[in-house]
Formats: structure tokens, C-alpha cells, sequence
């Protein structure tokens, strides 16, 4: 429920033709002004006033990555409901909103032509790599098994590189974040949610030992094969803890250890690999309590590739407890 006068502020806010068309295009994508000065064909500081205003009534978020600005409709609390209740109220095939949407169309081609350049020049690197351990459907498969059929609120992707994570789960959250240290891989998640039509999930620039997100926020996250490329991984789960609610999972896929030494100079690999036993050791110093391990050999275990492990933990009551009464 609002208060009269916050609901007035909002509905001020809204009630622009300009920062309608605004609302629907930010539903649809996260955009940067020059995307949305194309869309809709007006002039920079316009739709940049035009965005303030929306972002000071609470409508629309915005978040930085490097130089660059993206924006976002609210996808939670009462200003994301008021939204949605607009959007039940607006024709859709009104002509300007499908010519708006048309022209959206139009720079998700961009962004994904853009995409598939950076993916193909890797492209060799990530098909060597996944030669060497169980197909990505086998771990897909087990990673579903483990979270189990129950929906939830919020998802949090840490690493999330193309975006595969917020794709596969998306039939089971309601938002969801994705983060990564690199523009270029930011722009291949985008244009896969974009491709597969997903709305409610979200990407973003950030460093993973330093989340620019507020405690207790998610009810699941997630870290795919992210934690070999980490000289302190240990600190990225205690950061991943940092983010969950007081029931909510942290998912860890990664590597068993192995001896393949050539991934350090060729693949940027610091770790080999982690023990049943030294993921949770951190995991208990990051107040986490280990549910379930699961080990996926390739190739029955014969040979020499690489062992994927899935580790699924919960918050640790007693630690909880103990920082309640301390």
C-alpha cells in the first residue's frame, strides 16, 4: 500500500507519454540512454530527465558498468506492483508502443551480432575445456535434481558469464541478478535472455568478492565454475553467504581437484581443483552447512578429465544463533 501522497509522486511520474513508452521498453530490457535515445528517437539530456524522474519516484533502477549506465523497471515491492497495474490498463498494440518495440528489436540484433563476435573468438578455448569434463546437460540435470521442484523468490548468479544459469532456473524464481566482472561477457548474457525471451532476470558489472547488493537478499545463489579463476575463493563464498536469507542455498559447481597444470598457463586456472574436505571447511567459516555433494566423472571416470562437483549448502542455524546472541 502507499501513502497518498507517495502514490500521487509515482503516479506524476508516470503519467508522461514519453515516460510511459519509457516503463514498456523497461520492462522488456535493461537499457542504456543511448539504447533508449535510439528507440525512441529523441535527444540525449531528454531522455536522461526523463529517466531521473522515473528513477526518483522508485520505478526503474539503475545500475553502472564501467562508463556506462543501465536502467531497469523495479522487479520488486509496491513500485514494481504499481507498474504492472498500468500495464494491465495500456493497449500494447497501440501503434507508437509497436513501433517502439520494433526498433527494440533492432538493438537486441545489434547487442547479439556483437555477442556472437566476442563468443566466437573463444568460442575454441571453452569447447577444449568441456572436452575434458561431463557434457554441460549432465550437470544441468544433476544441478535441477539437487535444488529440488520448488519455486522461489530470488536468484543470485555469481560468474554468470553467458547467462546459462538465469536461463535454465528461470521457470522457478521470480527475479533474478546475474554478475560478472566482463563487459564482454555481460553483452552475451543480454543478448541470451534477449533470445530466450526471459524478463525477469537481470546482468550486471561487479567484482564477486565486493557485491554491490544488500545482505539477505536471495534465496539461492549460485557459483558455476567460477571459483578456479579466484586466488581467494574462500572469501567469494563468504561474500555469497553474505547475500542469502536466513534459509536460503548457495549452489557451488566447480572442479574435483586434478593435475592438468597446462590449464594454469593457458586457461587462467589458480586453482586445481577443490577436496570435499576444503570446500567445507570454508563454507563452515563462511557460516554455511554443506546438504549434499555430488561428483560427475566424465566418461565413467576413466582417463585423465576433469571431475565436476556440485556442492549444495544451507546457512548454518547455530551460526546464526551465535551472531544473534553475540
Amino acid at each position: 500500500m502507499f501513502a497518498a501522497d507517495e502514490l500521487v509522486e509515482m503516479l506524476k511520474a508516470a503519467g508522461e507519454p514519453t515516460r510511459i513508452r519509457l516503463l514498456v521498453l523497461l520492462a522488456a530490457s535493461d537499457l542504456t540512454v543511448t539504447d533508449l535515445t535510439e528507440i525512441l528517437g529523441q535527444s540525449q539530456p531528454r531522455i536522461s530527465r526523463h529517466l531521473k524522474l522515473l528513477a526518483e519516484a522508485g520505478l526503474i533502477d539503475r545500475y553502472q558498468e564501467g562508463a556506462w549506465a543501465y536502467f531497469r523497471l523495479k522487479q520488486d515491492g509496491t513500485a514494481a506492483g504499481l507498474a504492472q497495474s498500468l500495464f494491465d490498463l495500456i493497449d500494447m498494440k497501440d501503434p507508437v508502443l509497436m513501433r517502439d518495440g520494433e526498433r527494440l528489436a533492432t538493438v537486441k540484433k545489434a547487442r547479439a551480432q556483437k555477442a556472437q563476435s566476442y563468443f566466437s573468438r573463444h568460442a575454441g578455448e571453452w569447447d577444449a575445456l568441456r572436452k575434458l569434463h561431463v557434457a554441460d546437460e549432465a550437470v544441468e540435470e544433476a544441478l535441477l535434481t539437487l535444488i529440488g521442484k520448488q519455486s522461489f523468490e530470488a536468484l543470485l548468479d555469481l560468474g554468470t558469464g553467458t547467462g546459462r544459469l538465469l536461463q535454465l532456473l528461470e521457470p522457478r524464481y521470480d527475479r533474478a541478478i546475474g554478475i560478472d566482472a566482463s563487459r564482454d561477457m555481460l553483452a552475451v548474457a543480454r543478448a541470451n535472455l534477449d533470445r530466450t525471451a526471459v524478463v525477469k532476470a537481470s546482468v550486471r558489472q561487479g567484482d564477486i568478492l565486493n557485491l554491490p547488493l544488500d545482505d539477505g537478499a536471495f534465496d539461492l545463489v549460485t557459483i558455476h565454475q567460477v571459483l578456479h579463476f579466484l586466488d581467494q575463493p574462500d572469501l567469494a563464498l563468504a561474500e555469497a553467504a553474505r547475500m542469502l536469507t536466513a534459509d536460503g542455498r548457495l549452489v557451488v559447481i566447480d572442479l574435483a581437484p586434478h593435475q592438468l597444470e597446462y590449464l594454469r598457463e593457458e586457461h587462467a586456472h589458480l586453482r586445481l581443483g577443490f577436496s570435499h574436505a576444503a570446500m567445507a571447511d570454508w563454507m563452515e567459516r563462511a557460516g554455511l552447512e554443506v546438504d549434499e555433494v555430488v561428483d560427475l566423472r566424465p566418461d565413467g571416470g576413466v582417463g585423465p578429465g576433469l571431475t565436476v562437483t556440485i556442492w549444495l549448502a544451507h546457512r548454518s542455524v547455530v551460526s546464526d544463533a551465535a551472531v544473534d546472541a553475540a
